[in-house]
């Protein structure tokens, strides 16, 4: 349910005020005859931009909890001087916020009788025109966030690798991005082991989306985002446990996550050029399924030596990130739910991220800082090398030992991706919500803020 924002400078009828305190504590209460909602910050001083981006989603709590549809804040409520943050940008984190936790995933549960409890109305006092536009602004970002949620959230039996395309190609409709999806045998001309390889065990065919936005000059490099696109990991013939199958069908958040970056940079008519690729099949376990000590060759002519079939993302993103240098990129970045082990190094927090350039990383860490989708470096040494080197094959699909997995997938990618500048983004902490995000339950939509910062400021 999107909210409908309205500014005013006083307060209607049927609105209840929002107000934010330096208590701990959040609570309603009446206040001369009227229902107040007392959302608590903490002492003003101690502040952080972290604390910024869930605040707003904890007002969004506060008046579902009350049973509120509609709300009134005062966007000097949160304003704090010791963050030093211009005002327009503090006003976009508060409209993609409060949208994107007002946020949830009910396609497929019976209405309530007395209806959804989503807040409807914000009306927003002390807004200048240039703080209300960058609030509009932050709730069509929240839209795009949201859309890559819808698409991460559907089940894998109504996500198959068509599906997404399909679903795609009908939201690039009309937003001045060309969308194109290559089917088997397009992929078979192009040599694409990696996808086609991993796609074998599966009914569902596989398909590679490309999409291409050209907001910049002709002459401008693209930056290229590669997201992986697994509709559904069940491990192949490593079948997954039980514990870790159920979420297996948001294992294409990187390819939802970079499709909507894309046609958020549309919309916002952002005047770069840049490229969306990603690889979608389904990971199956058949009698055609790809297996452990199979030898697979890629469009880059590398051979991958398979020792775990769960191992499947960097192989599709193999092929994609050998396309993306026909773009001749400025940059590329690959957005993956790639390892569980990323997510036992930084817990569920923070993605990990790789470059080879010290530069890269920096730049995205920063702007992960201020969009909100937060991102840590993790090392990519040259003697990491030696942990995925093949035996029959050039490349092992998996590291020779247990340890260090987030950094060995991030390394066999890399062995792809030498010919652009590049960084690897490993989303899979952050894949989904969290307590404390103040989000619906499942797919987070990361990092799809941190996307758009990188075409704005890279």
């Amino acid at each position: 349910m999107n909210i409908k924002f309205t500014f005013a400078t006083k307060i209607p009828k049927g609105f209840v005020r929002v107000r934010i305190t330096e208590s701990s504590d959040t609570e309603t209460v009446i206040k001369n005859g009227k229902k107040e909602i007392l959302v608590g910050a903490g002492p003003k001083k101690e502040m952080t931009g972290r604390k910024l981006q869930i605040l707003p989603r904890k007002v969004i709590a506060a008046a579902k909890s009350a049973k509120v549809k509609n709300i009134t804040l005062d966007l000097e409520d949160f304003d704090f001087p010791s963050l030093k943050i211009p005002k327009n940008e503090i006003a976009e984190i508060v409209g993609i916020n409060l949208d994107l936790a007002n946020f949830e995933f009910v396609k497929y549960k019976t209405k309530p009788k007395e209806g959804w409890g989503f807040v409807e109305r914000v009306l927003v006092l002390g807004a200048d025109k240039d703080e209300q536009k960058s609030i509009k602004r932050g709730v069509l970002v929240a839209d795009y966030v949201n859309f890559c949620r819808k698409l991460a959230n559907t089940p894998g039996g109504e996500m198959t690798p068509a599906l997404l395309a399909k679903e795609i190609q009908k939201a690039a409709q009309g937003s001045g991005v060309k969308a194109r999806v290559l089917g088997r045998r397009d992929m078979q001309r192009l040599k694409m082991g990696g996808v086609l390889g991993v796609a074998q065990g599966s009914v569902a065919e596989p398909k590679f989306i490309i999409l291409e936005y050209s907001g910049g000059n002709k002459t401008d490099k693209p930056i290229v985002f590669v997201g992986k696109g697994i509709t559904f990991d069940t491990g192949g013939l490593n079948l997954k446990p039980t514990s870790g199958i159920y979420e297996m069908h948001m294992d294409m958040s990187g390819g939802a996550a970079v499709a909507s970056a894309v046609l958020l940079a549309a919309k916002l008519k952002l005047k770069k050029n840049v490229v969306a690729l990603i690889p979608a099949a389904e990971n199956m376990p058949s009698g055609s399924s790809y297996r452990p000590g199979d030898i697979i060759k890629t469009m880059s002519g590398k051979t991958i030596e398979v020792l775990n079939t769960d191992a499947e993302g960097r192989v599709v993103l193999s092929d994609a990130l050998t396309y993306a240098e026909r773009y001749n990129p400025a940059l590329v970045v690959d957005v993956a739910t790639l390892t569980g082990a990323a997510e036992v190094a930084l817990g569920q927090r923070v993605s990990a991220v790789f470059s080879k350039d010290d530069k890269i990383t920096a730049k995205l860490q920063g702007l992960g800082d201020e969009s909100g989708d937060y991102v840590w470096p993790l090392p990519l040494w040259e003697e990491y090398e030696a942990d995925i080197k093949g035996t029959f094959g050039d490349w092992a699909n998996d590291a020779k030992n247990k340890f260090g997995g987030a950094i060995t997938g991030a390394m066999f990618l890399y062995q792809f991706a030498k010919k652009y500048p590049w960084a690897h983004i490993d989303m899979a902490p952050r894949m989904t919500s969290i307590d404390g995000d103040y989000l619906a339950k499942g797919a987070t939509g990361e990092p799809v803020r941190l996307l758009i910062k990188i075409l704005e400021k890279y």
